[in-house]
């Protein structure tokens, strides 16, 4: 299987050991944790497993309490909290080595007709994403070519990504930049009709470049890195249906660093404008 949508699909295919207990591959890679986006995109798969299908996910919140080890299998427990006559609640703790190293709660809502509706348009007006180079292509334009590491990440990467602004590389270009970033994201492949695959497929890009936004006033996003982050916290509101096969816009923004922690939120659009999620996280920095 060589097509990276194929192996992001197989990737949140959980084997089902029990009733509510389910175990995720975690691939070897080479890097030091387990990709937080992984995680609670097979969380949520796990919570959607033990549900009727037929009501979609409207909300997560999670929390990110050890890093997980890559080439070790991941273990979700899940426990049934509420089926009531619209709302549907799951919480599920993921294992590794028998220690908790994430868990989430997820809300799943049987759709209705709503009294009224509205939503605030994109906060600007960006390029179309067919106009923009993908992120591989931009790095390479600036590198020459792409180290070793970045070389087989790209080949393994499941989304398509293209920043709306162009990428910063110096000081000098990083001097003044709002702590803002955009990007549009699509699947490289077709992920199937399960809407539950795309929903789970968005939770694990979404995880990918929101905290982004609290490093465009510090540095540049791609090279050296003069800071360590990881993700603590992440929560979602899923507002449309959507296909993660088609280009959406990931607007980031960071409304304060303070502390060592970088609070992050976007939001996710289609084509059209239409917002379809919203998310917020909080990073942890730290100084290398």
């Amino acid at each position: 299987m060589t097509n990276p949508a194929e192996r992001l699909v197989d990737l949140l295919d959980l084997e089902q050991i029990e009733v509510n207990i389910f175990r995720g591959r975690s691939p070897q890679e080479s890097i030091q944790r387990v990709f937080g986006g992984q995680v609670a995109g097979q969380a949520l798969v796990a919570a959607g497993r033990t549900t009727e299908g037929d009501r979609p996910v409207h909300s997560l919140h999670a929390y990110f309490l050890r890093p997980g080890r890559p080439g070790v299998p991941i273990v979700y427990q899940v426990e049934r909290v509420r089926d009531g006559r619209s709302f549907t609640t799951r919480r599920v703790t993921a294992v590794q080595h028998g220690r908790t190293i994430f868990n989430l709660t997820a809300s799943f809502h049987k759709p209705e007709v709503g009294a009224f509706e509205h939503q605030l348009p994109p906060a600007r007006e960006v390029p179309h994403p067919e106009s923009l180079p993908p992120l591989a292509e931009e790095i390479r334009k600036h590198l020459g070519e792409l180290p070793e590491q970045l070389e087989r990440m790209a080949r393994r990467q499941a989304f398509d990504i293209r920043y709306v602004d162009r990428l910063r590389w110096n000081p000098e270009e990083i001097a003044g930049a709002e702590p803002r970033s955009a990007v549009w994201m699509r699947a490289v492949g077709p992920l199937g009709d399960n809407p539950l695959v795309h929903t789970c497929a968005l939770t694990y890009a979404s995880d990918m470049t929101l905290l982004d936004a609290v490093r465009v006033p510090v540095e540049p996003l791609w090279g050296p890195r003069n800071f360590d982050m990881a993700s603590l916290d992440h929560a979602m509101w899923f507002h449309r249906p959507f296909r993660a096969d088609e280009w959406f816009l990931y607007e980031q923004e960071s409304p304060v660093a303070t502390g060592g922690l970088g609070l992050a939120r976007g939001q996710v659009y289609d084509l059209e404008g239409r917002l379809l999620v919203s998310v917020v996280q909080e990073g942890l920095f730290r100084a290398l």
